[in-house]
């Protein structure tokens, strides 16, 4: 059960640390996953949110491509309604002729942000998200010409420089079944956001292998799933780093954004037994535990999911903890 694994990075912003500092931290991690054979690390598109630093996604990816050389570097993803078709075309094509064969573009129709903040972005754009086809529409026409014979999807005469030519993966992202439904319409490849919002997964993932249309992109469906995992030495130890990831994710169901905490010995007093069942729920595809305990219940994931690749985020507040994290997965995941 050899499947490729990836890693998902928010550049998160620890308690006491910088930006700076995270973004040194996301370099160190990407030139370690390089050579521990992980198949591509991508960075999210977050806004006004002080644990994550990856807010301008197109430099970080600059930044960890220019620090690596094989891994594939890409955007898990851009947030399409923030930004005109052609800055993004423009920004993927500058890094796929810096960088050739190694940028991926994984688009998303969320926000990324709270609603003052998206008013902030979209300034001029006039786009909430509802007319996300015709902007993927436009942006591919930038990169290829030929999709947009009659210049429908793009104003007439304007040019992608560098962009327009390039072969760059466009991925579909969403935690439902809209973007499913869209990547199997365009025969694009499309990743679930299971991490954090598992609900409608095996339902978005059925939708899209039964209406996808081959192209010139893919010539079958290709899911990448989102899973939580922390490893280390010990169950205990893992579940205690995993702590940080729960605290963060409970101080936003409350409302609050903050960088993320260090881990504690026990969740009990930090969340009543509602807010319990609801960080779980949302973090059900998670897992935290020693090797062993890893590789006995992964499989399960990629046999229910039918996963073509796994994207792992480990949100883990130690640096060397998150690291040896995924040095143990990838032990792992060659051992299966």
């Amino acid at each position: 059960m050899n499947i490729p694994l990836s890693i998902l990075d928010l550049a998160a912003v620890v308690q006491g640390s910088t930006p700076a500092e995270s973004f040194r931290r996301s370099l160190d991690l990407a030139q370690h996953a390089e050579r521990w054979g992980y198949n591509r690390y991508w960075l999210a598109e977050h806004h006004n949110m002080p644990g994550v630093a990856s807010s301008a996604t197109s430099l970080v990816i600059g930044y960890i491509a220019q620090g690596t050389s094989t891994i594939r570097v890409g955007s898990g993803g851009i947030m399409l309604p923030n930004h005109a078709p052609l800055v993004i075309a423009e920004q993927f094509g500058t890094l796929e002729s810096m960088y050739p064969g190694r940028i991926d573009l994984g688009l998303g129709r969320a926000p990324g942000s709270d609603q003052l903040t998206a008013r902030a972005l979209r300034r001029g754009l006039g786009s909430d998200g509802h007319d996300f086809p015709e902007q993927l529409s436009e942006l591919r026409a930038y990169f290829n010409p030929s999709l947009d014979p009659d210049s429908d999807a793009r104003p007439i005469g304007v040019r992608a420089v560098p962009g327009e030519g390039l072969n760059i993966p466009i991925w579909l992202l969403g935690s439902s079944g809209f973007s499913a439904r869209l990547a199997a319409q365009l025969g694009l490849p499309f990743s679930f956001a299971s991490h954090f919002a598992p609900d409608y997964l095996l339902a978005a993932l059925e939708l899209y292998r039964s209406s996808f249309k081959p192209s010139e992109a893919l010539e079958k469906p290709y899911a990448m799933v989102g899973v939580n995992i922390i490893v280390a030495d010990t169950d205990e130890e893992a579940r205690r780093i995993a702590t940080s990831h729960e605290q963060q994710f409970l101080n936003i169901i409350r409302g609050r954004t903050g960088q993320l905490p260090p881990p504690v010995d026990s969740m009990d007093a930090l969340w009543t037994p509602q807010e319990k069942a609801i960080v779980r729920d949302k973090l059900s595809y998670s897992l935290a535990g020693s090797p062993d305990t890893i590789r006995e219940k992964l499989p399960a994931i990629i046999k229910q999911t039918g996963a073509d690749e796994l994207i792992v985020t480990a949100s883990a507040y130690d640096h060397a903890a998150r690291l040896r994290s995924y040095e143990l997965l990838a032990e792992v995941a060659a051992s299966l």
